[in-house]
């Protein structure tokens, strides 16, 4: 945590474009709020959407990690992986189900108990333009899978089980303080300065997770030499 608020490991970090294009995709909801008129509902639901391609991700991890030692790994992620896919889906759709009620009540809706595909419909379509920013992130998990997990070798150093319990903490340490900021904001009306304010706090978030990866690599390079 304190490498965070070091001003040298911050200028470090961000001399590496990645870093820039991680925080624009962060910032980029701005633009939604400003000009095409989301509030936070649409918001709550990127950021749930977002979850869900972390999970994607991180299945893409955990299979990356089962082979590195070759076909041996398979029966693992043979377990592993669907108990995953199941476990995060649930976790999940309990979470998007509460986003719903929340964006029903936000706009005055009846609320009631969506289906999964329900769910994604109903985010998808909460803020205009919400696929671009659903392909923004999924553009940059795919840079930080290519480039970080795989071209530079981090599967090697993981393991299934620990890649499988990387996303619950990241949701339930942000996710749930941003939904909680939302539904006050559904009480005074959603104002602009709070809608703002739950992006920045997940900018920042994103800057906390981005100067972790910078330390990951700098110990990688000091690790090789």
């Amino acid at each position: 945590m304190l490498a965070f608020l070091d001003l040298n490991t911050l200028a470090r970090t961000y001399r590496d474009p990645i870093a820039w294009l991680i925080l624009a995709v962060d910032l980029f909801p701005i633009i939604a709020v400003l000009t095409m008129g989301w509030g936070a509902a649409a918001l709550v639901f990127l950021y749930w959407l977002e979850n869900l391609i972390i999970g994607a991700a991180t299945l893409a991890k955990m299979t990356a990690t089962s082979l590195k030692n070759g076909p041996s790994g398979l029966p693992a992620m043979a377990f592993l992986g669907p108990f995953f896919f199941i476990h995060y889906g649930m976790f999940c759709f309990v979470h998007g189900v509460f986003v719903s009620l929340f964006a029903n009540l936000s706009s005055g809706g009846e609320p009631g108990f969506p289906t999964p595909f329900g769910l994604i419909d109903q985010a998808l379509t909460s803020g205009p333009n919400m696929q671009t920013f659903i392909l923004a992130i999924i553009g940059v998990q795919i840079i930080l899978f290519v480039q970080d997990y795989i071209s530079r070798g981090e599967y090697r150093e993981s393991s299934i089980d620990k890649e499988m319990m990387a996303p619950y903490g990241r949701i339930i340490v942000l996710h749930f303080g941003i939904f909680a900021g939302a539904f006050a904001m559904a009480v005074l009306g959603e104002p602009m300065l709070g809608i703002l304010a739950l992006i920045l706090l997940r900018a920042l978030w994103g800057v906390f997770l981005t100067v972790r990866r910078r330390m990951r690599l700098d110990d990688a390079l000091q690790t090789k030499s």
